[in-house]
């Protein structure tokens, strides 16, 4: 398996929470990662991020390891959630907020290897 994919299943196990999305919280790159951030600050948890424009091979390899094959994907507790669609109706639904604050908490209890 390309070190890539390794990569991208170590994100993925040692974020509870984490967006694969173009630019950063601060500066999205894109609307559609825009409107996913904004859904998830308004969860009012951390979450992580990696920023795929400056990640060609994650950006080149992930659509392939999560079957999705646009950006931005959320991924929560080691699952993939969706793209923007999904995270915009699940935060509008109530479902997003439930979800994100649970993944925080759990992450939040579990001993840290540091």
């Amino acid at each position: 398996m390309s070190d890539t994919i390794e990569a991208i299943k170590q994100q993925i196990s040692d974020n509870a929470i984490l967006l694969y999305m173009k630019g950063s919280p601060q500066l999205p790159q894109c609307g559609f990662s825009a409107q996913a951030v904004q859904a998830l600050m308004a969860c009012g948890e951390k979450f992580a991020f990696v920023n795929i424009l400056d990640n060609p091979d994650i950006r080149a390899e992930l659509p392939k390891y999560a079957s999705w094959p646009t950006f931005p994907q959320l991924w929560i507790d080691g699952e993939l959630v969706g793209g923007c669609d999904i995270i915009v109706e699940m935060y509008q639904n109530g479902e997003l907020e439930p979800m994100v604050k649970a993944a925080a908490a759990k992450s939040a209890e579990a001993p840290s290897d540091g």
